[in-house]
C-alpha cells in the first residue's frame, strides 16, 4: 500500500500489526524516515525514544483526517482521542498540504 501526497510523491505504508511490532514502533530508528508507519487501532500515541521529528495524522472511519500534528519532537504523549481509528507517522514536513477533514489517498500495489 502507498500513501499519495499532492500528486507528486507517494510513500510506502508499513503497517505494524503484532504486539511486539507496535510496542517497538520507531524507537531508536536513526535513519531519516522515508516511509509511512501505520498503527491500527492505536489509542495512546507516544514518541518516546523516537530519535527524530515526525508528523502525525490521526484518522477515523474511511481514512478521514481528524487530528493533525506537525513537527512533533521526541518524548511527547497524546491521550486517547474520540473516534480515532488509525494513527500514521509520516516524514517531517509531509503533511503541509493536508487539513482536518481531508481524506487520505491510499493506493493498493
Amino acid at each position: 500500500m502507498y500513501l499519495k501526497i499532492n500528486n507528486k510523491c507517494k510513500y510506502e505504508i508499513v503497517e505494524l500489526r503484532g504486539f511486539l511490532e507496535r510496542f517497538k514502533g520507531l524507537k531508536f530508528y536513526l535513519d531519516k524516515l522515508d516511509f509511512v508507519v501505520k498503527f491500527p487501532n492505536r489509542k495512546i500515541v507516544t514518541t518516546v525514544f523516537l530519535c527524530q521529528k515526525i508528523d502525525i495524522i490521526m484518522t477515523g472511519k474511511d481514512d478521514v483526517i481528524l487530528y493533525l500534528y506537525k513537527n512533533v519532537k521526541s518524548e511527547k504523549y497524546f491521550l486517547p482521542k474520540f473516534r480515532v481509528k488509525d494513527v500514521y507517522f509520516l516524514p517531517l514536513n509531509s503533511v503541509d498540504n493536508f487539513k482536518i477533514g481531508d481524506k487520505l489517498t491510499i493506493l493498493e500495489n
